[in-house]
């Protein structure tokens, strides 16, 4: 028999762990002892050694429970289930990664970075600022702010936006008004 620091410790978890576990039913004590100190046996340790392995492969505990409990057949679905799930996330992953590395491959240039990922104009910008609820007052102080906060960046997010040198001067000084 082991107790619930012992069991934790062969485990590698802490006590609360194995304690949380014991809250949601998917690990109950074999008995109490007569002080009323949990004890397991060694069904217990070989039931957390499969509760740790599934979620070493990231199953959530809700698919751990069933696949303890339920018939065998349930675990085929469970790991598909997951395993699915990850290709998933790995996609998503390797997106991201693809982005990253775009970004880096473009250099210092921010907007020009952008330009590779984007086919942005002036229009195509309006167009999505009005849509997302802008009013021409409201992009009257986005610019405002942008110009305020960051001027450099400001010039070159309009040269990105291909606008014309003689209108972005044009649109920084109204900008620069207060």
């Amino acid at each position: 028999m082991f107790t619930v620091s012992q069991l934790a410790k062969l485990c590698g978890l802490s006590r609360t762990t194995l304690l949380y576990y014991e809250s949601i039913g998917l690990l109950p004590p074999a008995c109490r002892s007569a002080s009323n100190y949990r004890c397991y046996a060694t069904e217990q340790l070989e039931r957390l050694r499969s509760i740790c392995a599934y979620r070493d492969a990231g199953l959530r505990l809700s698919d751990i429970r069933e696949l303890l409990d339920e018939p065998s057949n349930a675990a085929t679905t469970v790991l598909k289930r997951r395993l699915l799930e990850l290709d998933r996330e790995i996609e998503t992953l390797r997106e991201h990664q693809n982005a990253i590395l775009r970004l880096l491959q473009a250099g210092d240039g921010r907007w020009r970075t952008l330009d590779m990922m984007l086919d942005m104009t002036k229009e195509k910008w309006v167009s999505i600022m009005h849509a997302a609820g802008f009013s021409e007052e409201d992009m009257r102080r986005w610019h405002k702010q942008f110009e305020q906060q960051a001027p450099e960046e400001h010039q070159q997010f309009l040269e990105y936006l291909q606008i014309p040198s003689d209108e972005i001067g044009r649109i920084r000084a109204w900008s620069r008004e207060t």
